[in-house]
C-alpha cells in the first residue's frame, strides 16, 4: 500500500467509532495529533440527502417550502401501489428537515393517514435530535424527558395511521423506532416489526430496525443480531436488498469493540467470506434493483469491505456509488463525508494499480 493510502487509513483509524464517550474523545485526540497532510488535502465528498433520485429532490424541496398538496401528490401514488419499501424511504428522507410544518400536519388534517404518517416520522427524528447522539450516560434528565415526550407524541399519530390506514406497513416502521427509544423492549418490538413485515415481507428497512434492536448497544446480543441477520438472509431470494443486513451487523459487531480487537474481528477470514457470500447475493447479483434507492446497500458494504481490507470489493462498490455517499454507516467512523473520501481513495487508487 502506499504511504500516502497507509497514512489516510491510520488517520481514520483514529477518529470517533462511536457516539461520545471516552474511546471516542482519545480516538480524536489522537487523530489531531496525527492527522498528515495527504489526508487533509483529500476533498470531503458531501452526503447526498437526495440519493441521487429526481423523486426525492423534488419532495424535499416541497417539504422545505410547507407545500403539502405536492408532498402529497409525490407520495400518495407510492402508497397507492403498496410500495411501502419507497414510502418509508422517501419519508425517510424529509424527516430530517425543521420548522412546524410537518410537526403541525395532524392539526390541519387529523384524519388522513398518509399526513399522520409522515408527521410521526418527523415527530420520532424531532425526539432523537433533542436526545442527540450520545451514549445514554451523557444525555441530560431533561434531554430524556423531552426525547420520550416527543416519541409519545410520534406513537400517538402513527397508531392513529394504523387505524385509519391498517394495510399500511409505514407507520408500522417508525413504530420500531419509537419503540427502540422509549424502551419498550424486544418483545414489543418485534411485534411491531411483524405486523410491518405482515405488510410488506421483504421490507429492508423494518428489517433493518429489528437488527438494531437486536444489537448489543440496545440491550440485545452480538449471537442474537447475527442469528437475525442470517435468518433473514438465507430466506431471501436472490438479489434481495435484505443482504445488507448481514453487513450492517458485521458493523455493528466491529463498532463495538475496542481498538485493536475491532481490526482483528472484521479481518477475519470467516467475516470476509460472510461478507462476499452476502453481497454476491444482493449488491452484486444482477436482479439487485431495489424501489427505495440503491446506495444504502451500497455505502454499507463498502464500508465493511474496506473495513476488512478486502479493497477490491469496496473498490468495485465505490465505482458504482460515486458521489453519492450515506452518513450511515461512515458516520461511525467520525466525519462521514471525510471518512468516505479517504476510504475511496484508498480503494478506487488500489483498483487501478
Amino acid at each position: 500500500m502506499a504511504i500516502a493510502a497507509v497514512a489516510a487509513v491510520s488517520v481514520i483509524r483514529g477518529l470517533s467509532k462511536g457516539y461520545g464517550g471516552k474511546r471516542g474523545r482519545k480516538a480524536a485526540a489522537r487523530a489531531r495529533a496525527r492527522r498528515p497532510s495527504e489526508t487533509e488535502a483529500i476533498k470531503p465528498v458531501p452526503i447526498d440527502r437526495s440519493h441521487g433520485d429526481p423523486e426525492l429532490a423534488a419532495l424535499r424541496q416541497a417539504a422545505r417550502i410547507t407545500d403539502w398538496p405536492t408532498v402529497e401528490e409525490i407520495l400518495r401514488p407510492v402508497r397507492d401501489r403498496d410500495d411501502f419499501e419507497r414510502l418509508t424511504f422517501l419519508i425517510g428522507n424529509i424527516e430530517d428537515l425543521g420548522g412546524d410544518f410537518l410537526l403541525k400536519l395532524p392539526n390541519q388534517l387529523p384524519s388522513d393517514p398518509l399526513a399522520l404518517t409522515v408527521a410521526g416520522a418527523r415527530h420520532s427524528a424531532w425526539a432523537w435530535e433533542a436526545r442527540t447522539g450520545y451514549r445514554a450516560s451523557q444525555v441530560s434528565e431533561e434531554q430524556f424527558k423531552v426525547f420520550h415526550d416527543r416519541l409519545r407524541v410520534a406513537e400517538e399519530y402513527l397508531y392513529t395511521a394504523v387505524e385509519l390506514d391498517p394495510a399500511n406497513a409505514a407507520p408500522w416502521y417508525t413504530l420500531c423506532v419509537t419503540s427502540r427509544g422509549l424502551e419498550h423492549g424486544a418483545d414489543v418490538t418485534r411485534r411491531r416489526f411483524e405486523a410491518g413485515i405482515k405488510r410488506a415481507p421483504g421490507h429492508v428497512g423494518l428489517h433493518r430496525q429489528m437488527l438494531q434492536q437486536l444489537c448489543a448497544k440496545w440491550g440485545g446480543s452480538h449471537e442474537a443480531m447475527h442469528a437475525f441477520a442470517t435468518k433473514v438472509f438465507d430466506a431471501a431470494p436472490p438479489g434481495s436488498g435484505l443482504g445488507e443486513l448481514v453487513a450492517q451487523a458485521h458493523l455493528e459487531h466491529w463498532l463495538d469493540l475496542e481498538q485493536g480487537p475491532d481490526d482483528v474481528y472484521i479481518r477475519d477470514a470467516a467475516v470476509v467470506q460472510d461478507l462476499r457470500r452476502a453481497a454476491d447475493a444482493s449488491v452484486f447479483h444482477p436482479a439487485f434493483a431495489p424501489t427505495s434507492s440503491p446506495y444504502t446497500a451500497l455505502n454499507t458494504f463498502a464500508m465493511a469491505f474496506w473495513l476488512a481490507d478486502d479493497k477490491d470489493s469496496a473498490g468495485r462498490l465505490f465505482e458504482r456509488i460515486a458521489d453519492h455517499a450515506t452518513k450511515a454507516p461512515w458516520r461511525y467512523r467520525g466525519d462521514p463525508e471525510r471518512v468516505f473520501a479517504v476510504a475511496r481513495q484508498d480503494c478506487v487508487k488500489k483498483r487501478k494499480k
